[in-house]
């Protein structure tokens, strides 16, 4: 295992100097099966090291590559940590970003920048798996900031566009934001605990007692972080702007990669985060706020990846109410199937947009499931597993981050439900939309309308498959499972939580969440299949509900208005009045002052040798005086 570990990461890096040096002179077929080739080799790795640590009694193994940075006390080695949790995120990561770079070969295919486009998903996937991988906070800051890069390329692919390359500007600014916080955590615990390696500083804080301040300010250091990557309330608004870029991209980013890195940062910290209950409490209310915001703002998105973006964020909420209510499991759980049904719901929305000729008002589609039937029933499976309908992977995933909720705080579940039952109207609103009723485009001809290619459809067959049992893994005891991942992942250090809720308590909560979603569905089908409901086309038809709900809550322009638009001015009153008089006057001022000293200094060079003569000496008794004198 030490001998191919390193691989892993090298082969997608491989991928990326390759495809980017030839990306003018090699064809695009090769550049496909490069850029995709590289992702399946380090899956058939990552595959071949999971089923090695699964016979390993160890379970946990920190390989050594060399020493990276020692100066003083500060020692930081580039080690990688193989364990039960970075051995699970290595298959997703590879696993879901081969199918995405496989459907990216037909979907990128007429772009004439098709080279750079795969070298930036190689590059994307190399730093993911330099994040997980990392045996210290460091090594994985690296791979935290190297996504962020290739997130602000990729989501700017198109930069010729001019509000794309402000897209990718807003993603970088916020998520240097969070990664300022994630930064003074890592000083923060140098500081007290000597080291930023997980194997010293782990033991170190089991010892603690709960509630220490600094564990507290640790942890919100690094929550902060995490906000900004997982696209929490208040830094989230870059998300949904962040379908600027390809489709594809919108899959990687959006499902099984960056905006899991917070979920997975938390996850491997628990040992920390077990010992701030304060912390934990806000990520709680911070994951349940999000989840239902994100939420009703999806009500009334009418173009289909803002339905999805949104999506993300509530789902990515829901994440850290697991979190913060001590469900660490359940929610890297919900990191599992999310990464299945929303790779699979992003990927069938370019299906669509493909199709459609890159239309993606929704408002505009109608009637395509007998045009797209593989996008369709795949879609639908996803919409199903994302609505916690049973026997999905959705379902099991999202119950046990509810049922530890009730636990921890019966208000939060409530909020909780609500939001399960938003999702499943949401989720069913835009596939009724899309694809039930009458074709009402009037820009493409519904005859030229088609199914996507094989290397298109391939993918969303493996992921709807992977949607409907990935939930298999997990299976609670109360339906005769053996909760596989939570013993798994006891194996690396992962905080366990105990549920103590009877059978009875359990299923009226699930009962309750599943009969809601059903409602939900049927809410969804009377208002938009039998009512054939279409969404007004102008504001002025919206209601001042709907208005709020589409306008984001008007975040982005309180945002701008309580920070933007201050700091502009602030600037320009540094330029005019620090800048231009004040710091100018100086530097303009000593030219003035030198320049107007120099006009009554240059009189006194008469040109007569004699005087030259006579200074000189005079100068030169005066300093013998001076040195018999005063030394």
């Amino acid at each position: 295992m030490e001998q191919l570990i390193w691989l892993v990461p090298l082969l997608p890096l491989l991928g990326f100097v390759i495809n980017g040096l030839g990306r003018n002179f090699l064809s695009k077929s090769v550049i496909g099966i490069i850029g995709s080739g590289v992702i399946l080799a380090s899956f058939i790795i990552s595959v071949v090291i999971f089923f090695t640590l699964q016979g390993d009694a160890q379970k946990s193994h920190e390989v050594f590559l060399f020493d990276w940075i020692s100066a003083g006390k500060l020692h930081i080695p580039l080690s990688f940590l193989v364990d039960p949790l970075s051995s699970v995120m290595l298959l997703i990561i590879t696993g879901i970003g081969f199918l995405i770079h496989l459907y990216s070969v037909s979907y990128m295919h007429a772009d004439e920048c098709f080279g750079k486009f795969f070298s930036y998903l190689n590059l994307f996937v190399f730093f993911m798996l330099i994040l997980v991988l990392g045996a210290n906070y460091i090594v994985m800051f690296i791979g935290w900031e190297g996504v962020g890069l290739c997130s602000y390329l990729l989501i700017g692919f198109w930069y010729t566009n001019s509000a794309y390359a402000s897209a990718a500007k807003k993603a970088f600014v916020m998520n240097r934001i969070g990664d300022l916080g994630f930064l003074l955590g890592v000083f923060l615990m140098f500081n007290f605990f000597g080291s930023v390696e997980f194997s010293k500083i782990f033991p170190q804080a089991a010892n603690m007692l709960p509630g220490n301040n600094m564990l507290v300010l640790i942890t919100m250091m690094l929550f902060i972080g995490a906000c900004g990557k997982s696209a929490q309330l208040p830094l989230f608004t870059w998300l949904p702007d962040a379908m600027a870029g390809p489709t594809p991209v919108s899959a990687l980013i959006h499902a099984a990669t960056m905006v899991t890195a917070g979920i997975y940062m938390i996850a491997r910290s628990s040992v920390l985060f077990d010992l701030a209950p304060f912390t934990q409490h806000i990520i709680a209310i911070i994951g349940a706020a999000t989840a239902l915001i994100a939420a009703i703002i999806a009500l009334s998105q009418t173009d289909i990846k803002k339905v999805l973006a949104y999506s993300t964020v509530s789902q990515l909420g829901y994440m850290f109410l697991g979190l913060g209510v001590g469900a660490y499991t359940g929610s890297f759980f919900h990191v599992l199937t999310h990464a299945f049904f929303k790779a699979l719901l992003f990927l069938g929305a370019g299906s669509v947009i493909h199709a459609m000729h890159h239309e993606q008002d929704m408002r505009n589609m109608g009637g395509l499931r007998k045009k797209l039937p593989i996008t369709f029933l795949t879609m639908m499976v996803a919409t199903i597993a994302i609505s916690g309908i049973p026997p999905f992977s959705g379902f099991f995933s999202k119950d046990e981050i509810l049922a530890h909720t009730f636990q921890y705080s019966p208000i939060l579940w409530g909020v909780g439900v609500l939001t399960a039952f938003l999702t499943a109207f949401y989720m069913f609103r835009m596939m009724f939309l899309t694809f039930f009723g009458n074709y009402r485009s009037k820009h493409h001809a519904e005859s030229h309308v088609h199914e996507s290619p094989v290397t298109m459809t391939a993918p969303l067959i493996i992921l709807a498959i992977l949607s409907a049992i990935g939930g298999a893994i997990n299976i609670p005891h109360i339906f005769g499972g053996n909760e596989w991942l939570a013993h798994w992942l006891s194996g690396a250090q992962v905080a366990q939580h105990e549920l103590n809720l009877d059978h009875t308590t359990e299923i009226v909560l699930m009962a309750i969440s599943v009969l809601l979603a059903i409602g939900a569905l049927i809410f969804a089908y009377f208002r938009y299949v039998k009512g054939a409901r279409i969404p007004a086309l102008d504001s002025e038809n919206r209601s001042p509900l709907v208005k709020i709900s589409y306008n984001k809550f008007y975040l982005d322009e309180i945002y701008d208005f309580i920070i933007t638009k201050p700091l502009d001015g602030l600037s320009k009153f540094f330029y005019r009045v620090i800048d231009t008089k004040f710091i100018d006057g100086i530097v303009n001022g000593l030219g003035w002052s030198t320049n107007e000293a120099s006009k009554g200094v240059r009189l006194i060079q008469s040109g007569n040798i004699g005087f030259y003569i006579f200074m000189m000496v005079f100068g030169i008794v005066a300093l013998l005086a001076y040195t018999f004198y005063y030394i």
